[in-house]
């Protein structure tokens, strides 16, 4: 048994063909088909189906791969050990960063990054609907902070780190109807949407919470939409803490729109399982989304003279 064949095996189950495991591998789906066979034939088990259109794992197949599972995450565990223990500090650490996220609680994190280690040139990007995932994927990014929509999950580790509030909101200015019923969409079809262009490319521009039939204007970012959205030209989602003092001093009006709610979303902090943790990298995960240390209690405040 070897360990490129637990590969195999692990890509065939995820992409569900053994074409789709020889491109994700970058081999030939003869070589993929070989290696299965190959295992087969040590293990004296079918692994496969191969009765339907696409290969099917048998339940000798599905308690075997559970097993092999387990054992390429402790290998690539073993790998990233080895690796964190001859590394030396990573020159650069990109961290892709949904922009609809409050960077304020991740600012202590990065402070102290940054303070143990000052060699090592910290890069935040900050990225609309997929893009944090597909820099992610791509290479340009060590840590991606984001939602899990379109998140290919057998590729990556991911756990919670915060939760984003999107709102609809417009400016008294656009003259929308105030009071607690709820707009209906034909209401709202005569006034322009503001949406942010995503920045994961084609496929990850905003799909969802559009109006149909409704008129649409595309910014570049959450900055630009609450602008368009504050001067009256439209209406839109924003995140609840960018919007938390204008929904205060009446600037901004939250909106009760049929079929758009408020809009809550966990978000995540995600690396890649295939590619070995930095050390720089490796602390930085270790420290997003752990409560910031309360401040030094220095006594009671001494009376002036």
């Amino acid at each position: 048994m070897k360990h490129d064949q637990l590969i195999a095996l692990d890509a065939i189950v995820a992409t569900g063909t053994f074409r789709g495991a020889a491109d994700r591998l970058h081999k030939s789906q003869s070589a993929i088909s070989h290696s299965i066979r190959q295992l087969e034939a040590e293990l004296e088990l079918d692994l496969f189906s191969r009765d339907a259109y696409r290969p099917v794992l048998t339940p000798a197949g599905e308690v075997f791969y559970r097993e092999a599972s387990r054992v390429l995450r402790q290998m690539q565990g073993l790998r990233t050990t080895a690796a964190q223990l001859r590394a030396r500090e990573e020159p650069e650490l990109t961290l892709a960063v949904s922009a609809t996220l409050d960077l304020d609680p991740l600012l202590p994190a990065l402070a102290e990054t940054g303070r143990r280690h000052p060699v090592t040139h910290l890069r935040l990007r900050m990225e609309m609907m997929g893009g944090p995932i597909a820099r992610l994927m791509e290479g340009q990014a060590d840590i991606a902070l984001a939602s899990l929509e379109g998140v290919p999950l057998n590729d990556v580790e991911a756990e919670p780190v915060a939760e984003v509030t999107i709102r609809p909101v417009a400016s008294p200015g656009l003259g929308l109807p105030t009071g607690s019923r709820a707009l209906a969409a034909s209401e709202m079809q005569s006034h322009v949407q503001v949406v942010a262009a995503g920045t994961g490319g084609a496929t990850h521009d905003q799909s969802r919470d559009l109006l149909p039939g409704g008129l649409k204007w595309t910014v570049s970012d959450l900055a630009a939409k609450k602008k368009v959205i504050l001067a009256g030209l439209g209406w839109g989602g924003l995140p609840d803490h960018m919007t938390e003092a204008e929904r205060r001093s009446g600037a901004l009006l939250p909106l009760n729109v049929e079929g758009f709610p408020p809009r809550r979303t966990m978000i995540f902090k995600m690396r890649r399982r295939d590619r070995a943790v930095g050390v720089v990298a490796d602390e930085l995960w270790n420290r997003l989304g752990q409560p910031s240390p309360p401040a030094a209690d220095t006594g009671p405040e001494r009376p002036r003279r």
